[in-house]
């Protein structure tokens, strides 16, 4: 049977890698589907592949590195897709008026049928499936119950089996000698916190204006569609205004936003 963790660079999935190298799992192959050098943030980028690969090559196990592939054979990155000329819609959770997030579609196109595409491709079928293993922890289990499992795929979820939870993850990640990993996602999702945000504003001012841009692309196309406006936080206001300069410190409601429900991301 093919094995796998679905591994995103974050703090639960790479708990699974040191309790892999350490023998306690079952898995010796990490799935990280990345969804794009101009998308994913690049402290997670940097993560992977300066301290999770070498750290996995030294114990025996693999991680794969993964890219949608569109029929012609070239790739496409989320923020491509994002840009496209004349597309009519938006595969990012955006807000809407009510600060509701809209639909999304990124995770199922650029993670999910990615490794999925990677699972078939090495023999994984309705018949014979993959085990994917998916780095939730018991304290968000409701993730898991929200999880969609596809044909070809038996999803497991080790560190409920093991009834770990997010602060364990991170003891282990330390106890190996390893850094514990930022929050892994895309660095513009609109399920970041506002604490997020306001850090991003402070200390990447780059990732900041490149977040800004693409909320004004949006809402420029958006416009000439006819469609009222959409924006990255739930606050109904642009960015900048959203998350001032000046602005106050988190408060506990702040670190409390939504996250990616699937079991892909930010994990």
């Amino acid at each position: 049977m093919v094995k796998v963790i679905s591994y995103g660079g974050g703090v639960q999935s790479t708990a699974l890698l040191v309790l892999a190298a350490r023998g306690e799992i079952d898995f010796r192959t990490f799935l990280f589907a990345n969804v794009g050098e101009d998308s994913e943030h690049p402290a997670t980028l940097a993560y992977i592949r300066e301290i999770a690969v070498p750290y996995a090559a030294r114990a025996g196990l693999e991680i794969h590195e993964l890219k949608r592939h569109l029929r012609d054979g070239s790739t496409e990155t989320l923020m491509q897709r994002l840009n496209r000329p004349g597309t009519r819609s938006i595969p990012i959770p955006v807000r809407m008026a009510n600060g509701a997030p809209g639909r999304r579609n990124c995770t199922a196109d650029f993670k999910i049928k990615v490794i999925g595409r990677w699972l078939r491709d090495h023999g994984a079928t309705a018949q014979q499936p993959a085990a994917v293993g998916i780095g939730i922890s018991l304290d968000e289990i409701h993730r898991a119950n929200r999880r969609r499992k596809e044909s070809h795929e038996e999803i497991e979820y080790p560190l409920l089996d093991l009834g770990l939870r997010r602060d364990d993850c991170k003891r282990i990640i330390t106890d190996a000698g390893l850094p514990v990993p930022p929050k892994s996602s895309c660095f513009f999702c609109p399920f970041r916190t506002v604490d997020a945000w306001r850090h991003q504003r402070r200390h990447e001012p780059d990732l900041f204006a490149l977040s800004v841009r693409l909320e004004e692309t949006i809402n420029r196309r958006r416009a000439a569609l006819g469609r009222d406006a959409a924006y990255l936080t739930r606050y109904g206001i642009p960015l900048p205004q959203a998350i001032p300069a000046a602005g106050l410190a988190a408060t506990k409601a702040d670190e409390d936003g939504g996250t990616c429900d699937s079991g892909w991301c930010m994990t």
